[in-house]
């Protein structure tokens, strides 16, 4: 067997690989999560496999299994991505400017509202000297942070089986019922709603698509004509014309209030269900940033979902302390 792994075959990247096929059991998701084609994931692995001359995955079976080189490879590989992320945190912590490159990933419903303060608190309180914001779906974050493209999220998604992250609530909000401003019909009763009203929700490749496909699925309730939409600003336009109704929580609801959409909120008349806004970094590598970030977003949050819903007289958001 080799002594070791030549400089060009990226040992770290390889076994972040491994890792990630072990997590998911697959080597198209560990991919995608990585943000690599399949076919690079597969070499990773037997870049691998060749420098331990060793079979270390069961490919018969499914998902896949490590054999017992496999959990010896991972049990390895476990330790040294730690210690690799150990120095990496240590480093960037040197010298007069603590944090000088940060990347941030949000929900694209709330990207607008939280950017320039996030921004400006970065700066100004941590000396953060460049920034990279990407905005989009809960779907994206767990990808963002295991291939390191990002450093810290506000997401939906808590990740709860994701190991080493810290993990700062900032709100819970109950789903609405979000109809055209002209409906003039039942607001009690979903069945006569959608007699006149097709459902306009999120995409099922979304968090909020599936979470409400699922819902409907648990109250065994018909919904014979949906519109599906992958943002929250297509959805509630699209109710805002009369086309349909919808389900959204407050902060999904800000653009359509920003832009003055006519629409008539009301409570859910099912049993209603709900989501949290967390902010997501990896331990120990940012200091008291993400702590401070989650603590603003918290405040921006109550103010612009505060007075957006005002009118409404609608409490469906719980600010955590």
């Amino acid at each position: 067997m080799p002594s070791r792994i030549s400089s060009d075959s990226n040992l770290t990247r390889s076994l972040e690989v491994f890792v990630a096929i072990i997590e998911t059991g697959q080597v198209t998701l560990a991919a995608k999560l990585l943000g690599l084609t399949q076919s690079a994931a597969s070499q990773h692995l037997q870049q691998l496999e060749t420098a331990f001359d060793a079979t270390l995955l069961d490919r018969t079976s499914r998902p896949l299994k490590p054999t017992q080189a496999g959990h010896s490879v991972h049990r390895h590989a476990l330790r040294i991505l730690n210690q690799v992320e150990d120095l990496i945190s240590d480093m960037r912590h040197q010298g007069p400017r603590p944090i000088s490159v940060l990347r941030v990933g949000m929900l694209a419903s709330t990207a607008t509202t939280l950017t320039p303060d996030l921004v400006a608190l970065a700066k100004d309180r941590f000396g953060v000297q460049d920034m990279t914001l990407h905005a989009g779906q809960s779907r994206d974050h767990e990808g963002l942070l295991r291939s390191k493209q990002a450093d810290l999220v506000i997401t939906s998604n808590p990740l709860y089986d994701m190991d080493g992250l810290e993990r700062h609530p900032i709100l819970t909000e109950s789903f609405l019922l979000v109809l055209p401003k002209s409906y003039r019909g039942s607001t009690s009763d979903m069945t006569e709603i959608f007699k006149t009203l097709p459902l306009v929700r999120f995409a099922h490749t979304t968090n909020v698509g599936r979470r409400t496909e699922q819902h409907l699925r648990r109250l065994k309730l018909e919904v014979p004509r949906i519109i599906q939409a992958d943002r929250s600003s297509m959805v509630t336009a699209c109710v805002a014309r009369g086309m349909g109704c919808t389900f959204l929580t407050p902060s999904l609801l800000i653009d359509g209030f920003v832009e003055q959409m006519p629409l008539n909120i009301r409570p859910l008349p099912i049993a209603g269900f709900s989501r949290e806004i967390t902010l997501l970094a990896r331990q120990k590598e940012l200091g008291a940033l993400p702590a401070q970030f989650a603590e603003t977003a918290k405040q921006i949050l109550a103010k612009q979902i505060g007075a957006q819903m005002g009118a409404t007289g609608l409490n469906a958001v719980r600010i955590h302390d």
